[in-house]
């Protein structure tokens, strides 16, 4: 395949490779059929890739590779599948597995694969006796009459505008796929056709983690909530659809006679953005293919809203050769403000009195090189409000990205002020900025802040002001000579808000916390003697976590299944702290924690274990954790997590990559006693974990508590003396 140029994506950024890269998890068909790696062989059997290698070392018997290379092998499926189950490793593949297996093994890529999946979920969507039809009897005869029943379909829902990348293949190109679309077809039967989709492109998008840049879920639904009811929304930068998807599933409304539409500048991404609205509503649909800047494919179209994460940090914009653009009404970008040109493309797209909102790196609020175009999109009334997002939002995690949002002047007065907003403060509850982590932002706050004072500013002009939260200040007052519309540089503290007296309630929060540590401190005990447990210390008989599974004493689960409304990351179980995560909604069912579970990192090499309380359970479990269920009658929890947290069995237990640390919880060993004798270590674990939790809280309040007085003498609201 030739190298295409990288997509401008608002829901993932593709930049297609020739292929030479494999992704995670995938293989390929050759004579042995379907081939997997070894992360493929993990997801299988629900382990790490550090059991799979344990496994190719201490089995003769484990298969041979059939392909790959040295440093990455792979392996036939079918052999995968029989040498688990013979080991009791596997009962019987999923057929979710199966399918995914069977599409990123595709010897045309998984894109591919993904796409002509699609077409034939759209027609069970759209047509389910079509498909019935057309799939009675054999494979030859499915791939002869699919092409015909996939080109009405996709011409009935995109007619003349469907995207280059969606054409019906031929029945010969579709004869090796008949295995993957039948089983695709059943799969859709259990889950449905639109959860099915959203499951294969969740896992495609996982295991091509490089070539995309995401745009989360709550940040999309942010947006398509900050851009307000449109009958036509544009994205010009659509990539696999995430915003104009939001502004499809928003519930309890009807797009009949509204209009969406997508461009990519690459095919394949087009493809996907249509096959995924088309399974989610019945607006009409345009997906097309094309650089927007270069190639703009609705150099007519006027839309009541255009949403936008685009590219960032763009040096080959079309500068040069789009110099004279009618789109620059604020001013031509300089070469290094590639923002600013999609600024300028979105408003110039827009109905008068439109809405724009796009994703912006906080660098376009405040570089010099674009001063002039931010002080007339604020004296011509087009730039509303500036929105500083918390960091981890969306790539890249480490810095805090803004939103723009934008109206283009039409009949409706311009306001004279600006809406500044910073959510900073909101990121992982409030957590202290040393705590905070990327899986552990708080959407639902930040949705319900952001939301809440811009409907108020949109109905005002004005809003009053939050200190560290919000504020609107009048256009004049910003037009200085850097146009600086950094949020966090024109808002007060949020200490000020509270003054002297939340900063003492805070202070005598601490001392007793303080006190509360001192009285939870531990007493180390006596050494232990062989009355303990008839042996001596250090030489107890041992088992297995993966002993203890085989015999039913307790079962595994893995996480990152979605959606849910709270999940527990790995991030809340380093942390201490309540579930705080989202999950994209691959059309899988999340695993919710239990009071008594016992929650595991299995990234980052620290010796963690957490048990579900009352106020965690009903949780759904995140990315990067393993849930170990006790059996209450053989298994006392905090015994459980207790010796899981040894230093020494966590390290025996570990692997060791180029980059990262990670746990094989099967290997953890833990001692043979009886439940009598775990509930008495039990007992000495949970009050260890008391004191832990103290001491965190004493940290979170005692760093609140010392940047709360930094900020009160620095801004004046306190007195040294």
């Amino acid at each position: 395949m030739p190298v295409c140029s990288a997509s401008h994506a608002a829901g993932h950024r593709t930049a297609w490779t020739d292929g030479t890269d494999e992704a995670e998890g995938a293989g390929r068909v050759s004579d042995n059929g379907t081939e997997v790696t070894a992360a493929g062989i993990a997801r299988l059997a629900g382990v790490g890739r550090a059991a799979v290698s344990n496994w190719r070392r201490r089995h003769a018997d484990f298969p041979r590779p059939v392909g790959g290379t040295e440093n990455s092998p792979s392996y036939a499926l079918a052999e995968v599948e029989a040498w688990l189950r013979g080991q009791g490793k596997l009962a019987e593949v999923p057929l979710r597995e199966r399918v995914w297996q069977q599409l990123a093994g595709h010897p045309e890529g998984s894109t591919t694969a993904l796409v002509r999946t699609g077409c034939v979920l759209l027609l069970l969507h759209d047509r389910h006796p079509d498909w019935l039809r057309v799939s009675a009897g054999p494979d030859e005869r499915l791939a002869g009459l699919l092409p015909g029943a996939l080109d009405q379909v996709l011409t009935a829902r995109f007619g003349g505008t469907r995207p280059p990348g969606l054409t019906a293949p031929t029945a010969e190109a579709l004869l090796p796929d008949v295995p993957l679309l039948r089983g695709a077809a059943e799969l859709a039967a259990e889950s449905g056709a639109r959860q099915t989709f959203e499951f294969l492109l969740g896992r495609h998008l996982d295991a091509n983690t490089r070539p995309y840049t995401p745009t989360p879920d709550g940040l999309a639904g942010l947006m398509a909530d900050l851009a307000g009811p449109a009958r036509s929304v544009l994205d010009p930068a659509c990539g696999t659809g995430a915003l104009l998807r939001a502004v499809a599933s928003r519930p309890g409304q009807d797009l009949t006679g509204h209009e969406l539409a997508g461009q990519d500048s690459v095919p394949e991404s087009a493809a996907l953005t249509a096959l995924r609205l088309a399974l989610h509503t019945r607006a009409a649909l345009r997906a097309a293919a094309g650089d927007s800047l270069r190639a703009d494919a609705y150099a007519t179209l006027r839309a009541e809203a255009v949403l936008c994460h685009p590219p960032f940090n763009e040096r080959n914009w079309g500068h040069d050769e789009l110099a004279y653009d009618p789109r620059w009404e604020y001013g031509f970008p300089a070469r290094t403000e590639s923002e600013l040109a999609w600024v300028q493309h979105a408003l110039a797209r827009l109905k008068d009195d439109g809405t724009a909102v796009l994703l912006m790196p906080p660098a376009a609020a405040g570089r010099r090189s674009g001063r002039r175009i931010r002080a007339d999109l604020l004296r011509r009334g087009a730039l509303r409000a500036v929105i500083a997002l918390p960091a981890g939002a969306a790539p890249p995690h480490g810095i805090p990205l803004h939103l723009w949002v934008l109206r283009r002047p039409g009949r409706t007065p311009a306001g004279p002020e600006l809406l500044l907003v910073d959510t900073g403060r909101l990121a992982d509850g409030g957590a202290a900025p040393s705590e905070r982590g990327r899986g552990g932002l708080d959407w639902p706050a930040v949705h319900t802040a952001v939301t809440d004072v811009w409907q108020a500013f949109d109905r005002a002009g004005t809003v009053a002001e939050q200190p560290g939260l919000s504020r609107s200040l009048p256009v004049i007052d910003l037009l200085d000579d850097d146009v600086d519309l950094t949020p966090a540089r024109h808002l007060p503290p949020p200490a000020a808000a509270g003054g002297a007296g939340e900063l003492t309630a805070v202070r005598e929060r601490l001392g007793a916390t303080l006190r509360l540590t001192a009285d939870l401190a531990p007493a180390v005990p006596a050494p232990e003697d062989d009355a303990g447990t008839g042996s001596r210390s250090g030489h107890r008989p041992l088992t297995t976590v993966g002993e203890l599974a085989r015999a039913g004493a307790l079962s595994l689960r893995t996480g990152g299944n979605g959606p849910h409304a709270r999940v527990l990351t790995d991030h809340d179980v380093l942390a201490g702290t309540a579930p705080s995560g989202t999950l994209p909604d691959t059309g899988e069912e999340p695993v919710l924690v239990e009071n008594g579970d016992v929650v595991v990192p299995v990234l980052g090499g620290g010796a963690v274990a957490r048990v579900v309380d009352e106020a965690t359970a009903g949780a759904a479990l995140g990315r990067n954790l393993t849930l170990l269920r006790p059996d209450p009658a053989a298994l006392d929890p905090w015994f459980l997590a207790g010796f899981l947290r040894g230093t020494a069995g966590n390290r025996r237990a570990s692997s060791y990559a180029s980059t990262a640390t990670r746990l094989d919880v099967r290997r953890l060993q833990l001692p043979r006693l009886p439940l009598d004798q775990q509930r008495r270590y039990g007992t000495r674990f949970r009050a260890l974990a008391e004191f832990e939790d103290a001491l965190r809280l004493a940290g979170r309040l005692g760093e609140q508590l010392v940047r709360g007085l930094h900020d009160g003498l620095t801004d004046g609201t306190l007195a040294p003396d």
